[in-house]
Formats: C-alpha cells, sequence, structure tokens
C-alpha cells in the first residue's frame, strides 16, 4: 500500500436512525484499520467518534468512495450482513474507464482469486476462483474514456477492477491494475452511487445515493 494519507474531510452522513447509519466514504480512507499503526485512521473508526454503537456490515477499497451503511445495533449488523451474503443488496457504482467500451450493455462473468505473489492484486481464475458476476451499462462515451454504471451481483475483492481490466478497459487512477497514461489521475474512478437494501427494523426497502464527484 503506497504512503496513507486519509482525506481529513468531515464526516457525510447521508441517512441515520435508530437501526443503521448510510455516509458518503471519500476516496482514499481505509474502511477499516490497516494491520500496521499508520493505517489506524478509517470511517469505521470516524463513524464511531460520532455513533460509538456503529458495527461494520461490509466495505469498500480505500480509494473508491461512496455508500456504505453500517449497522447502529448487533441485530442491524447481523440482518445487514445476511443480506449482503445472500446477494440481497443492490448495489450500483459509476466508473470512468480507459477506451470505448462496447457493446453498451453487458455481463463480466469471470472467477477471481488473490494473486498471491502480488497481493493485494487478484486476478481471473477458472481453476480456483470465485464465482464473480458484473453488469454493466454505458452512460456516454468521452475522449479515449467511458463513464458506465457498473452492478456487482457478486461481493468479491476488486472485483469491478479486475473486471473491467479483463475487458480490456481499466477503471482510470487504478493504482494496482491500470498502467501509463491511464494510471495518471487523482484518484481512482470509481464511486459506489447507490444502495438498495431492506431496513433491519421492519424489512422497508431503501435506497441510498451519493452522487460521483466525478
Amino acid at each position: 500500500m503506497s504512503d496513507y494519507a486519509p482525506p481529513n474531510d468531515p464526516l457525510d452522513v447521508l441517512h441515520e436512525d435508530h437501526e443503521i447509519v448510510v455516509l458518503n466514504k471519500p476516496a482514499g480512507l481505509l474502511s477499516v484499520p490497516g494491520k500496521a499503526a499508520h493505517l489506524a485512521d478509517c470511517l469505521l473508526t470516524r463513524v464511531q467518534e460520532v455513533f460509538p454503537t456503529a458495527l461494520l456490515v461490509h466495505r469498500l477499497d480505500r480509494d473508491t468512495s461512496g455508500v456504505m451503511v453500517f449497522g447502529l445495533t448487533p441485530h442491524a449488523q447481523r440482518h445487514l450482513g445476511l443480506q449482503f451474503e445472500k446477494r440481497q443488496v443492490k448495489k450500483t457504482y459509476v466508473a470512468r474507464v480507459r477506451g470505448r467500451l462496447e457493446p453498451k450493455t453487458g455481463t463480466v462473468d469471470l472467477p477471481l482469486i488473490v494473486d498471491w505473489p502480488n497481493r493485494p492484486r487478484q486476478k481471473v481464475c477458472h481453476e480456483t476462483g470465485k464465482a464473480a458476476v458484473t453488469d454493466w451499462r454505458v452512460q456516454r462515451y468521452g475522449d479515449d474514456e467511458t463513464r458506465v454504471r457498473l452492478m456487482p451481483k457478486t461481493g468479491r475483492s476488486h472485483q469491478l477492477r479486475v473486471h473491467m481490466l479483463a475487458l480490456g478497459h481499466p477503471i482510470l487512477g487504478d493504482p494496482l491494475y491500470a498502467e501509463g497514461r491511464a494510471r495518471d489521475y487523482p484518484r481512482l474512478m470509481l464511486h459506489s452511487e447507490e444502495l438498495r437494501l431492506r431496513h433491519p427494523d421492519g424489512g422497508a426497502g431503501m435506497s441510498f445515493r451519493a452522487k460521483a464527484p466525478f
């Protein structure tokens, strides 16, 4: 992991109630603490300073921004965790990728596993990889880039980043998977735009959105 200098943005709370709190995570901030002492600052500890009972439900990569939900009770954590585990949470991301992604809609179905000699990188492996599926829908084309919505059906580590790379269209600004000019951006151009889930108290469907900052 490169030098860790997380942003000092104030918490961007999208929703809070007696069971959950939903935030817009900034890029460059870890979701949970790293192993080394200098990686202690993360969204979880910042959230717990304001919401002391907050519990982790899922993660976003350090370099990814966007919507994250935390449980405020053990019941909420379990309820939400099961929704993620059973793939009932609908996730939508926005990304800018290199080149012209065609066709305008499609699905990547490529199993993934950690690339041990090069971890934390992940790789496609048909023998030992775990199932990973991503739907995509092009929003618009730019100058040698494509803005695309990504809807992962599974939640593998680095799934969107490796799937776009496998299509030949790495996400711009990706420090692990992009090369050359595609890497020369101020941040990873990947943002968790929307989470749709059921509220732990009563099961009502809810949707939380945060506009992409790029």
